[in-house]
């Protein structure tokens, strides 16, 4: 039994980048990361997958949770500031899995079709831990595809797939099981416009292992994404 969790903590410059309201509720970058290592920190689960890490928010977290160990994967896009001037030290993105315990790398790598996404595979006691981010867009087919090839038993896949639950089914295939949330779950990504997208978008997926206890977590506006958690075996 593995307790899993999910969670799109926003790297700063993409907020700034598309959210025109980002600046006026975080003025200060360093305290909005604090607050999500305080999240972070705050968690009990085994695996934490974490999408969207910047340099700075890396550091942070690993400062305050030198007793866990780190799986880091850089991707080689570096995002680019393209309305306001960044106020981060280290723009670069990670992908990270944070295990409480110990884990094997297995392998990671971006997607050829996106530089700044990817996947970040570690195996925790006999099951393959799966951190992703896919593209928003027509280039996650080959995406979905990578990941299918990852797997070769019992795996858990966490992440933000751009995706409703559906979809992320019909992409991955039979083999594998995009765990539903209980009926009056908050949002994933809430959306206050846009509303042809899917606010569920990040996900727990298992192949060959049941799935259970899965719930959001309300992470207080840190990020436009809410932490999404499970048990798994």
């Amino acid at each position: 039994m593995i307790t899993v969790a999910t969670w799109n903590v926003l790297h700063r410059v993409h907020a700034d980048n598309w959210d025109r309201g980002f600046g006026a509720r975080w003025p200060d970058e360093a305290v909005r990361i604090a607050g999500v290592t305080a999240v972070v920190g705050g968690r009990s689960e085994q695996v934490i997958a974490l999408q969207e890490v910047s340099g700075d928010q890396l550091a942070s977290l690993r400062a305050a949770l030198p007793e866990r160990n780190f799986h880091v994967l850089r991707y080689p896009r570096v995002p680019r500031p393209r309305r306001v001037e960044s106020v981060l030290k280290d723009r670069a993105e990670y992908l990270v899995l944070i295990v409480d315990g110990a884990g094997r790398d297995f392998a990671g790598g971006d997607f050829t079709s996106d530089p700044g996404k990817g996947y970040l595979a570690v195996e925790v006691e006999g099951v393959l831990v799966v951190a992703t981010h896919v593209t928003g867009d027509d280039r996650r087919g080959g995406q979905f595809a990578r990941l299918r090839e990852l797997a070769y038993g019992p795996a858990v896949l966490l992440g933000d797939f751009n995706a409703g639950r559906d979809e992320v089914g019909v992409a991955l295939g039979a083999d594998y099981l995009v765990a539903e949330l209980p009926a009056d779950s908050i949002a994933t990504r809430p959306r206050s416009s846009g509303a042809a997208k899917s606010q569920f978008i990040d996900h727990v997926v298992v192949r060959g292992i049941p799935v259970r206890d899965t719930a959001v977590q309300d992470v207080a506006g840190v990020s436009d994404h809410n932490l999404v958690r499970a048990t798994v075996g």
